[in-house]
């Protein structure tokens, strides 16, 4: 039997990078205001589409610098895939999250599609008082679990 790439139907593949970072003894978020549509001007965590000619990794480091001005490259680490069919309005997209923690984060300035970028208090996004966009307020709650498992992992937080 010959595979058939038309049986199955198209999605596109993205990726979300969750920047958590220590200010004034208060964890942060980083996050960009849309510019666009779907879901413009409002937050949500930095990312985009992967181009066909770069991998994952490339796709995560190229969207948190152009959106963010941040340069976390090295630090990038890939947590969770989140793939519910109507995530994204515009088509069925599939999301590769990666994570980051920074001791300094350093400037942060929005560029190509997000208007703003800013440091935000975790706990505004948490309790609902900053909606998120797509489905990121489940991604920033997993990133954190995530963190929060490797702390009590290595005896640092018990």
């Amino acid at each position: 039997m010959d595979y058939d790439p038309s049986r199955f139907p198209p999605f596109a593949v993205t990726v979300d990078v969750v920047i958590l970072t220590m200010s004034g003894g208060t964890l942060h978020v980083l996050l960009v205001r849309r510019g666009e549509t779907p879901f413009q001007g409002m937050w949500a965590i930095p990312g985009g589409f992967k181009r066909p000619a770069e991998t994952l990794d490339e796709a995560a480091k190229r969207e948190l610098a152009e959106e963010t001005g941040v340069d976390a490259a090295s630090l990038l680490t890939q947590f969770g895939a989140y793939g519910d069919p109507e995530r994204d309005p515009r088509m069925n997209v599939v999301t590769v999250a990666y994570l980051a923690v920074l001791r300094d984060v350093g400037a942060v300035a929005g560029g190509t599609d997000a208007a703003e970028a800013a440091l935000v208090p975790v706990s505004a996004v948490l309790k609902g008082t900053l909606d998120l966009a797509f489905d990121h307020l489940r991604i920033v709650r997993d990133a954190i679990e995530r963190v929060r498992v490797e702390l009590e992992m290595t005896g640092i937080a018990t």
